[in-house]
């Protein structure tokens, strides 16, 4: 923790006499905290300040300044990028499925507020199967639970003919998770009717996936 960390907001009472440090800690202005698990166990002990509307905290691990507007923390300013998660895989992956299946590629990221959202973005390439007839694969992001990210719940992956061609992707979603606790998504594919669909392929190709925690 940096010098300025605390873990506990003090409830000064009428006529009490405080320390230097006491002092010292109040002229630090907005409380400072490691964490949100520092800062959520500062409020409301023995001896501890309330946690009401309009409480200021800053967050050393994410660089992330924060006001409680009654029900939950959030940003003080909002729109911005607070964290970034980056996975990726270089591993060829296949299937012939046309149900959709695991590419294993996931991110999890632990929002630092429950009012703030998620932005994921998944880029790679893949082969289409080659054939005498159109071939198309198909991706998407889920939750852990294989639920459909809004954006990404079904999204053609590309169309290709008779030879089995390359094919880039960038698939964007929007997710609104409402929670503080960490949380995966990871993507999935799948095939058409015949053929199969070929992620990270090319030999030097990486698949990535990024979590982004956008401020409300």
């Amino acid at each position: 923790m940096g010098a300025n960390a605390q873990t506990s907001v003090p409830a000064f009472t009428a006529g009490q006499v405080l320390t230097a440090a006491q002092v010292t800690q109040i002229n630090t202005g907005i409380p400072v905290f490691a964490s949100s698990t520092e800062r959520d166990a500062a409020f409301g002990g023995t001896g501890e300040k309330t946690l009401a509307e309009g409480q200021m905290a800053y967050l050393e691990d994410t660089n992330a300044t924060q006001y409680y507007d009654g029900s939950s923390w959030a940003a003080v300013a909002g729109g911005k990028i607070v964290q970034v998660v980056r996975a990726t895989d270089s591993t060829a992956r296949s299937t012939s499925s046309t149900s959709f299946v695991d590419a294993s590629i996931s991110v999890t990221i632990t929002p630092t507020s429950a009012s703030n959202d998620i932005l994921l973005i998944w880029s790679g390439n893949a082969v289409l199967g080659g054939g005498s007839s159109l071939r198309r694969g198909f991706l998407q992001i889920t939750d852990s639970s294989n639920v459909a990210i809004e954006g990404a719940e079904s999204t053609t992956l590309g169309i290709n003919t008779n030879v089995s061609n390359y094919a880039g992707f960038a698939l964007i979603a929007f997710d609104s998770p409402a929670t503080t606790s960490a949380t995966t998504y990871k993507g999935r594919f799948k095939a058409e009717t015949s053929g199969s669909t070929d992620l990270n392929s090319s030999g030097a190709s990486i698949g990535q996936m990024f979590a982004l925690e956008i401020s409300a």
